[in-house]
This record gives structure tokens, C-alpha cells and sequence, in this order.
């Protein structure tokens, strides 16, 4: 199924369609690698409270995770559709949020939107804020092969008639046939509130233009690209190059 090409006469479709031609995985260069240092002392969170637990919208466009302050801050631009992120998520969920906890690091994920489906998920993802952002996104993150099998399944035409709907229908449609409202709906999300994020053409807009900032900004290539203290790690695309230099920093 064809993700990445198309045509449709509205603004936002030419967006959603055309988002970004950044691989999934492929990643050349960046700016500077992780900074190296002392250990960084760690710090307690509030009283009755968890680091991984604090949770806030950045004015980057992201969602962060764990001190605000802290001297080492972690930023994923990620994809939905992208098998790497998928692998990504799963191997650091663990370990990074022991060190979230710390108070040493902050990790915020971006959404780096590639195609429709993408954004679909983004837009569940983001739909109730903060505090649910995190554990949809593993979510979604963790269902991707079975995603993908029941988008392969059902075919171009669902698909195609989903693209050449409204633009406030547009993602409606792609989440409710290929499965992830549902999805979405079975973790908490209501179905009138999920239709709403989905419709929300602007919301869709803004995900798809902070693609291109974040392109021209980090010079990004390919997803994961990740970030330590807003310079990109160079040739780091798994949970273990990132750890390295999370050591290097003194983490």
C-alpha cells in the first residue's frame, strides 16, 4: 500500500500525503554527538510524585517526560510507521524511564509524521494530552506489525476512499477502517473525543509543519533521530548507541 504518494485538492491532503521523504532508519549525520562529563547528580522528584509520572506538552510541539531542568534532555523525533522507532520503544522503555527517575535525564518524543496512517496515530496519540501520551504511544508503537497486516488486508480500496474524503473526514475514515479508533477506544480514548482529535484539520497541520521546521532545523534524514541537549547523536538509530552516549554524559 502506497503511503507516501497521491494527490487530493485540499492543503491538508497534499500535506498528510507529502509529509516527508525521511526514511524509516536511515540516518546521515547531524550536528554534534552527546556531550561528554562528570556524573550528573541525580535529583529527587516532588514529594508523592515519579520523574516518568510528570508529563508535559513542549512549546517544540512534543511531549516531555521528567525534570524539566535536568542537565541531560533526550529528544526522539519518531515515526508511528516506522519499524526502528517500533524497536526503539521497545528496547529503551525500561531503562530510560529508570533513568527519568533519576532525575538526570528528560525524554521527549516528537512526532515526526512520514504519512497518513502516521498521522492518524499521532492525532489519537496526542488526543487526551499529557498525561496518556506515553503509554498510547508504545501502544501503538507495539502494534505495528498487526497494523500493518490489517492495512495490507483490507486493501486499497478502504484506504483510497479514506484520502479522497473531506479533510475533517479524512482521518476519521483511516481510523476507523483500518482498526486503530478502536484501538485507541480500547485504552481510554471515547469515541465522540477521538473523532473530534481526528477531525481537527489544524491540529493536522501544525504536526505536518513542524515536519518541515525539524527537517531544515536538524537536517533529519531519517527516524529515529535522536537528540541529546537539542544536538543530534550521529549514527544513532537504537537504544544502545543512545545509552553509550547517556554514559558518555555522565548519566
Amino acid at each position: 500500500m502506497k503511503l507516501l504518494n497521491g494527490s487530493a485538492p485540499s492543503a491538508l491532503a497534499a500535506a498528510a500525503l507529502a509529509l516527508s521523504l525521511a526514511a524509516c532508519g536511515s540516518k546521515e549525520g547531524g550536528n554534534t554527538t552527546a556531550p561528554s562529563g562528570a556524573p550528573v547528580a541525580a535529583v529527587a522528584a516532588p514529594a508523592g510524585t515519579t520523574w516518568a509520572d510528570t508529563v508535559a506538552a513542549t512549546p517544540d510541539g512534543g511531549f516531555r517526560m521528567g525534570n524539566p531542568d535536568a542537565p541531560v534532555k533526550v529528544t526522539e523525533f519518531a515515526s508511528y510507521t516506522c519499524s526502528h522507532c517500533a524497536d526503539f520503544s521497545k528496547q529503551s522503555a525500561e531503562e530510560l524511564r529508570e533513568m527519568v527517575n533519576s532525575g538526570k535525564v528528560s525524554f521527549e518524543l516528537r512526532n515526526y509524521v512520514r504519512d497518513p496512517l502516521d498521522m492518524t496515530m499521532a492525532l489519537l496519540a496526542r488526543c487526551s494530552g499529557p498525561g496518556p501520551f506515553f503509554p498510547l504511544s508504545e501502544q501503538f508503537f507495539a502494534n505495528q506489525p498487526a497494523m500493518f497486516e490489517k492495512v495490507q488486508a483490507m486493501g486499497e480500496g478502504p484506504y483510497q476512499a479514506a484520502m479522497a474524503a473531506p479533510p475533517q473526514q479524512r482521518f476519521v475514515s483511516l481510523a476507523t477502517s483500518t482498526g486503530l479508533l478502536e484501538f485507541a477506544m480500547q485504552r481510554g480514548i471515547a469515541q465522540d473525543q477521538g473523532k473530534q482529535c481526528l477531525a481537527d484539520s489544524a491540529a493536522a497541520e501544525k504536526l505536518a509543519s513542524s515536519v518541515q521546521t525539524a527537517t531544515e532545523k536538524y537536517n533529519i534524514s531519517g527516524t529515529p533521530t535522536l537528540l541529546i541537549n537539542d544536538s543530534v547523536v550521529e549514527n544513532a538509530t537504537t537504544w544502545e548507541v543512545l545509552r553509550t552516549k547517556l554514559k558518555e554524559a555522565g548519566v
